[in-house]
């Protein structure tokens, strides 16, 4: 029981983080703890939730996407365009998704290429892709989607208060949890994040690999703009605008090292939560928005310098008790001598 504990520490402080956060908000609130509030407000974060599975992946190999909100922003502009121009979104919906994979494995090719950073090569994608959506639309916004697409917020389990974002969620949340954390791929990615250049020696496809989960970062946005399009029946160049920052600290808050090789899909998991509830809180108390992002952002500061403490101290420990466990091993000796 306590080496659970001790393994699963993290994720025991995120659970005890949502637990103080829900009870900030229900301190606002008498109707926030129902089981419909509870539901219902899920719907305002699964983008943030889809997004944040893959940024997780991308972390772990010590990258980071810049661009996912502008792409969420495009394939919502062009999935408009093309319903005003007759298009069926039976055709549009596959076309969008594969223009976001599209986008994201441009971040990575160019980034593995040109041997550029990534923080680098996102921020200026994360304003071209933004802008290729202005041009587009220009000034306005686009709808008009057909009613089968629009509200999927309202949209629920037959009989059950859980709303289909939190279902389409959950289904991707478990695939990330195999892929990272079953699978081959799941491994070579926390192997490259640890040390890119032993990979390479070893004869593993370094390069290869930090595109593909450029592109998976690129489709889980696409996926996002979907959700965020039919959740508000319209479009817009600067929809998500500033959401890439509550992603990147979703899953540094959830454990993921800065600095690549270590993270989980839980506790991605658990951290969107705690982040949610805690925007909700903000909304309950009247925070303006902009104060919202200073909170966010302090918040993403104490997320990346709190695990790195932690891991710190940790190793610290276990070398005192190892040096420890030397020194009373050399007078028993002494002893018996």
């Amino acid at each position: 029981m306590r080496e659970l504990v001790q393994h699963n520490a993290y994720e025991l402080l995120l659970v005890i983080l949502l637990a103080g956060s829900m009870a900030f908000s229900a301190s606002l609130s008498p109707y926030f703890l129902t089981v419909t509030t509870l539901f219902d407000m899920t719907s305002q974060f699964m983008e943030i939730g889809l997004m944040s599975l893959a940024m997780t992946l991308v972390i772990i190999l010590g990258q980071i996407d810049l661009s996912v909100a502008s792409i969420l922003a495009l394939v919502g502009v062009v999935l408009g365009l093309l319903n005003e121009g007759g298009v069926a979104l039976g055709f549009a919906i596959p076309a969008v998704l594969a223009l976001a994979t599209l986008l994201g494995l441009v971040n990575g090719w160019l980034a593995v290429t040109f041997r550029l950073p990534a923080l680098v090569v996102t921020l200026g994608t994360m304003a071209l892709y933004r802008g290729i959506g202005q041009i587009l639309l220009g000034d306005r916004s686009t709808y008009g989607f057909p009613g089968w697409f629009v509200s999927i917020d309202f949209r629920y389990i037959p009989g059950t208060p859980v709303p289909l974002p939190l279902v389409i969620f959950a289904t991707f949340a478990v695939l990330f949890y195999v892929l990272l954390h079953r699978t081959t791929f799941g491994r070579l990615v926390y192997a490259v994040g640890s040390n890119a250049e032993a990979c390479r020696f070893s004869g593993i496809a370094v390069d290869r690999l930090q595109v593909l989960v450029f592109g998976l970062s690129g489709l889980m946005a696409g996926i996002a703009g979907l959700m965020m399009t039919s959740r508000f029946a319209s479009a817009r160049w600067d929809m998500a605008n500033g959401l890439e920052l509550d992603v990147i600290t979703t899953v540094v808050l959830g454990g993921t090292s800065i600095f690549g090789g270590r993270g989980t899909i839980v506790g991605t998991v658990l951290a969107l939560f705690v982040m949610g509830t805690l925007r909700y809180g903000m909304g309950l108390a009247n925070v303006l928005p902009q104060n919202q992002s200073v909170v966010i952002g302090l918040l993403l500061i104490v997320a990346i310098f709190v695990p790195e403490a932690w891991r710190a101290w940790r190793a610290r420990s276990r070398r005192r008790a190892q040096k420890g466990g030397e020194a009373r091993a050399e007078v028993a000796r002494d002893s018996a001598g």
